[in-house]
């Protein structure tokens, strides 16, 4: 059964789009831009999930990172 987001492939293609162009722009290679994105995520994580749920989310966002690359 497919995932159904409640977002809009649009808006998360701009969005993504939107961070790629800033990643590019600094001419961040490889490991630059992982480290940019996984401080990002850990920022989210920390400031808008609470902490009873921190490793749960984490650990189903890395989950679902590794299937993406499959």
């Amino acid at each position: 059964m497919p995932i159904i987001s409640k977002y809009s492939n649009d808006q998360v293609e701009q969005i993504v789009d939107q961070l790629i162009d800033v990643l590019t722009e600094h001419k961040a290679p490889v490991d630059l831009s992982l480290m940019c994105l996984g401080n990002s995520i850990t920022h989210i994580l920390k400031e808008h999930v609470p902490s009873e749920k921190r490793q749960a989310v984490a650990d189903n966002f890395a989950k679902a990172l590794a299937q993406s690359v499959k």
